[in-house]
């Protein structure tokens, strides 16, 4: 079943669960669903996050030296759950901290925990059909990224092997913040949409309201990861929460005064 943006464009926000610690990651989760996200992506801390620039590097480094694991995360999404309940939720892993966990029980656990769905960066769909068969099977959302490099026929495959919405990955190379949007993204989301009618949303470098609201002009959402993290990361403690809210609520407004102009 599709996840519901409310916006246009939709807000994917992307965190590290427990940088700077997982009390400050449920604040920073609350401030950006009242700041007009409609998807939140909780980030699984991983020791080798191969897509992910220096920033997010980092803010996993730092999570796994207070030991937060996956089971913390789905604890996160459990406690954001409960008090947001019309939120987008689903959790962005790598598939060795699932695997260790244990497929079966995370699909339980994640159920549990009122998670959508899933974005697991490293699984090909060649080698889903396990994970599939199970997360289906519990009700939740396989979430599948698509590369401006892949061919029309991989492209289809990721589209059948998705639910929820498309991650479309506006560039090759690692997650981060650009100057501009790849000139390829919006060609990549024409070719999807011969292929599904799931939302699309575009990632990889969304750092500003005119980016933001560039994307809307041909996506569903935009996906804002490292932009966050920074800010989280400065604001630190007691200053992330509050940095990200207005950090939002300013891409909101910039699309805003776009949509008027």
């Amino acid at each position: 079943m599709p996840i519901n943006f409310q916006h246009k464009p939709g807000l994917v926000a992307y965190i590290t669960c427990g940088d700077p610690d997982l009390a400050t990651s449920r604040e920073v989760a609350f401030a950006a669903i009242a700041a007009g996200a409609d998807v939140l992506e909780l980030g699984v801390p991983f020791s080798d996050p191969v897509a992910d620039g220096p920033v997010i590097q980092a803010a996993s480094d730092r999570a796994l030296k207070n030991n937060v694991s996956l089971g913390d995360v789905l604890k996160l999404a459990a406690d954001v759950r409960k008090q947001a309940p019309e939120a987008g939720l689903i959790v962005f892993s790598y598939f060795n901290p699932i695997l260790r966990y244990g497929l079966e029980r995370f699909c339980e656990d994640a159920a549990g925990a009122g998670l959508d769905g899933a974005l697991v960066t490293d699984l090909p769909v060649e080698e889903a059909g396990e994970y599939i068969e199970l997360m289906r099977s519990h009700d939740l959302a396989t979430v599948f990224l698509a590369a401006p490099t892949s061919t029309n026929e991989r492209l289809k495959a990721v589209c059948e092997a998705s639910t929820g919405f498309l991650y479309a990955v506006s560039r090759t190379g690692v997650t981060g913040v650009r100057q501009r949007l790849a000139t390829d993204a919006g060609a990549l989301v024409q070719r999807l949409r011969q292929f599904t009618t799931l939302p699309i949303a575009v990632g990889f470098g969304v750092s500003d309201s005119q980016q933001f609201a560039e994307i809307g002009s041909f996506a569903d959402a935009a996906v804002v990861g490292t932009a966050i993290v920074q800010r989280v990361e400065r604001g630190g403690r007691t200053g992330a929460a509050s940095a990200v809210s207005e950090f939002i609520r300013g891409l909101r407004a910039g699309t805003s005064a776009a949509v008027k102009a």
